[in-house]
């Protein structure tokens, strides 16, 4: 355990951090800066299903240590049990008053656990469970609907969890993620980590999306870029991110005819200095929650171009710091392109609209803040 302060009266508050890991993700970035940014009225420990991934080495740095609760493979064997019976233990030697888990697959650990310890717990539900099959969903409701309170960070979220999922809105609070802007704007003026691709005087597009995925929809935004292309628009596209999907999405690109174009970036660490050479952001996503992605480009000052799916919405208005277009549509996805592109001094406006709106409201300390006042609440009632 860490940070407790003895020279305040009330005991702490001790709170437990729980996610999977500590791999480069909005998630675990989220947690993160909770660490970093809470009051010392928090006695804080961290704790994973799997102690690994580069950002641990911060979590370190931040004078905690994770406690470990493996599950090893399927969570349908007798490990799983063992896993939630020993967190029940540990919580209890504890005295932890809350655990705040953040994943699906932490949760089947720590929210019975919580129960058995006689713990509060708040499920964290951060996406639109768009990846998990019908199984999987109606064991995370479950579990959701057994937690004390349920943060999401995104309105789409809430809908879902209300008129899907029948939890009351009074357990569920909506938290929008933060970005710690002067981080942000001290990695765009570092610069670049590698070279970029020489794109002459033309206007620069960035999608920043793993390849892992399908609902990343990468080949609508492929399919857009070759209709402009075609059509003798000079557009270039930065792709930033990897996975298993990028070969097949290279050829593509190639049969489109656009692979001078638009260029393939892999992981890349420099995202900010990216978006600081960029023209316009996008995010086409099928399905989406609260996506860093789009904040870090409207911290850039871009004008967003994204999908009416999940979380999108909830940071771009349609002619509000971006353009809202529907998912699967690329024409649609094109004419967006078009219409920034054709209008220098309209879209400037909104990449303005857009750093400004991060600043506002999406900052770290109000992160912090409402997630402070909600742990309060939850632990020593309204």
């Amino acid at each position: 355990m860490r940070r407790e302060d003895p020279s305040m009266g009330a005991r702490p508050v001790r709170l437990v951090q729980f996610t999977r890991s500590f791999h480069i993700g909005g998630t675990e970035v989220q947690v993160l800066e909770l660490l970093r940014g809470l009051p010392p009225s928090y006695q804080l420990q961290v704790s994973v299903l799997e102690d690994a991934g580069p950002l641990m080495g911060a979590v370190w740095k931040l004078g905690y240590t994770a406690e470990t609760f493996p599950l090893k493979g399927s969570v349908a064997q007798a490990n799983t049990a063992y896993q939630v019976l020993r967190m029940a233990r540990w919580l209890r030697s504890h005295r932890v008053d809350l655990v705040h888990v953040h994943d699906f697959y932490s949760s089947l650990i720590a929210v019975p656990a919580a129960k058995l310890a006689g713990a509060k717990v708040i499920v964290g539900r951060l996406d639109l469970s768009h990846w998990q099959g019908p199984a999987r969903r109606a064991v995370h409701s479950r579990l959701t609907a057994m937690a004390d309170h349920v943060v999401v960070n995104a309105e789409a979220i809430r809908r879902q969890l209300v008129d899907e999922e029948g939890l009351p809105a009074a357990r569920i609070s909506v938290i929008h993620n933060g970005l710690d802007l002067a981080r942000f704007d001290a990695r765009m003026r570092e610069g670049l980590k590698a070279p970029l691709p020489d794109t002459g005087d033309a206007p620069i597009l960035v999608h920043v999306a793993n390849m892992n995925h399908p609902v990343k929809r990468q080949e609508d935004l492929l399919l857009a870029l070759a209709m402009l292309h075609h059509g003798g628009t000079p557009l270039h596209a930065f792709l930033v991110g990897d996975g298993p999907r990028r070969k097949g999405l290279e050829k593509l690109a190639a049969e489109l005819g656009v692979s001078e174009t638009v260029h393939f970036l892999r992981h890349r660490t420099d995202v900010a200095a990216i978006c600081a050479r960029a023209t316009l952001g996008v995010l086409c996503s099928s399905a989406e929650g609260m996506s860093n992605a789009v904040m870090e480009g409207m911290a850039a000052g871009l004008p967003m171009v994204v999908t009416r799916v999940g979380g999108n919405t909830d940071l771009v208005r349609d002619g509000e710091r971006g353009l809202v277009v529907p998912p699967e549509r690329p024409a649609q996805l094109a004419q967006a392109f078009n219409q920034l592109l054709s209008q220098p001094e309209k879209a400037r406006r909104m990449g303005k609209e857009a750093r400004e709106f991060v600043a506002r409201e999406l900052s770290l300390e109000r992160l912090v803040r409402l997630h402070d006042a909600l742990y309060q609440r939850v632990v020593h009632g309204p």
